[in-house]
């Protein structure tokens, strides 16, 4: 069986790991093998540089040292975990991958697009994923549903204006790439979303 490679994006409170636990029970009952990571970490370096990057005491991150920081946790991420599943034939789920940066750095912070893909060709080398589902959520709608908890990372932190940047760069990004990126509305209830990706994943299977 070929191995497969699906990641879920979208802003902050879009309710991606509900439906990459739900995607997961899916590709189980078709046979496959499921791995599910997540960006930034996914690997014990990895993990480490998510840490850093999160930490809401380094509010005098540069933008620069942000998007290599993100590139190098995505390099060891795809060297020790995704491109060896996906070669063992695995379905790998990953909970952001480049699309993440390329939106959060690339256009929110306004280091450019084409800059992040530049910076990340050595990270991601072949590998993207097969098909991205953008859980779009409308900034304020996803702040709402994130401030019931205890602490939010540096990121989430962002004021709202990046956090409609970051919104409305999902949208131009999958504009960008719709063969691959498949919108969903965030705000439909959660099993609706549930039955829209076990339809698209279906198609890709086939």
């Amino acid at each position: 069986m070929k191995g497969i490679f699906i990641s879920v994006e979208g802003p902050d409170g879009a309710g991606k790991s509900t439906q990459i636990e739900r995607l997961k029970e899916y590709l189980a009952q078709k046979g496959y093998e499921v791995l599910i990571t997540r960006e930034p970490g996914g690997t014990v370096i990895s993990e480490a540089v998510r840490e850093l990057l999160l930490d809401p005491k380094h509010k005098e991150m540069k933008p620069e040292t942000e998007l290599l920081l993100y590139a190098a946790a995505r390099a060891q991420l795809v060297g020790e975990v995704i491109g060896p599943a996906i070669e063992a034939g695995k379905a790998v789920i990953s909970d952001r991958f480049v699309d993440s940066s390329v939106v959060y750095q690339g256009i929110a912070r306004e280091l450019g697009v084409e800059t992040v893909y530049e910076v990340n060709r050595p990270a991601i080398g072949e590998y993207m994923p097969d098909v991205t589902f953008l859980l779009d959520l409308p900034a304020e709608v996803g702040i709402a549903r994130k401030k019931d908890q205890a602490e939010l990372d540096r990121m989430e932190q962002e004021s709202l204006d990046f956090h409609r940047k970051v919104a409305e760069g999902y949208r131009t990004l999958a504009k960008r790439d719709p063969e691959r990126i498949k919108t969903i509305d965030a705000t439909l209830p959660v099993d609706t979303i549930c039955d829209m990706i076990k339809d698209k994943v279906q198609a890709l299977l086939s």
